[in-house]
């Protein structure tokens, strides 16, 4: 079969790498490992992305769109309150964390590792950055101004929606592991921290 050229192989080994990136790390992945879980050799993973530093920044800005994808991509978005508008955020946050829960430990495991990596995707993607947080700024100013949301900044405000979110993700496996949850009950819980969230954030900038 002809291997080169071919977007499914490309699409596999995407997935593959991916997946040992988060569950290993980028220092602990190899592109020999990659290419044995596949089944294929390194000279092929060589092939289609260079390096192992540009298969990760490839998958990581992958990740980072979509979530911000998932941002715009809604109907009416522009005519949402302001209230809508965070109860949407929260909840992308939080089911994008869900979807990838260990995303947020490699972004800060790499941080720390390879600070250059992250400052060159961080200037890729400035753009996307930089519309959200602009007109979140500009909505939670007016909401400020009339009365209806206590004075607070838009970094507060985003810190506490990332580490809400974040901080169920990271304590649930323990958590469950003491109070002996399945994963039936873990699924009720992370349902209902969602809902809990969603009001615990709103309820904490109103005036």
């Amino acid at each position: 079969m002809e291997v080169k050229n071919n977007p499914t192989m490309e699409i596999v080994i995407l997935e593959t790498a991916e997946r040992l990136f988060l569950e290993k790390g980028f220092g602990m992945t190899s592109t020999t490992e990659i290419a044995k879980e596949i089944g294929c050799n390194q000279a092929l993973i060589h092939y289609y992305f260079r390096t192992k530093e540009n298969l990760f920044n490839i998958i990581f800005e992958k990740k980072f769109r979509q979530f911000f994808q998932n941002i715009f991509v809604v109907e009416n978005l522009d005519q949402m309150t302001f209230q809508d508008k965070l109860k949407h955020i929260i909840e992308t946050h939080f089911d994008m964390v869900r979807e990838n829960p260990r995303i947020p430990l490699l972004i800060v495991n790499e941080f720390s590792r390879n600070p250059e990596m992250v400052a060159t995707l961080k200037e890729k993607l400035q753009g996307v950055v930089a519309m959200l947080f602009e007109n979140l700024k500009t909505d939670l100013q007016v909401e400020i101004e009339a009365g209806r949301v206590r004075p607070i900044t838009l970094i507060d405000l985003i810190f506490n929606i990332i580490s809400i979110n974040i901080s169920l993700f990271l304590l649930l496996p323990v958590a469950g592991e003491i109070m002996s949850l399945d994963e039936k009950q873990k699924e009720i819980v992370i349902n209902r921290r969602r809902d809990e969230h969603v009001k615990l954030i709103l309820n904490g900038i109103r005036s």
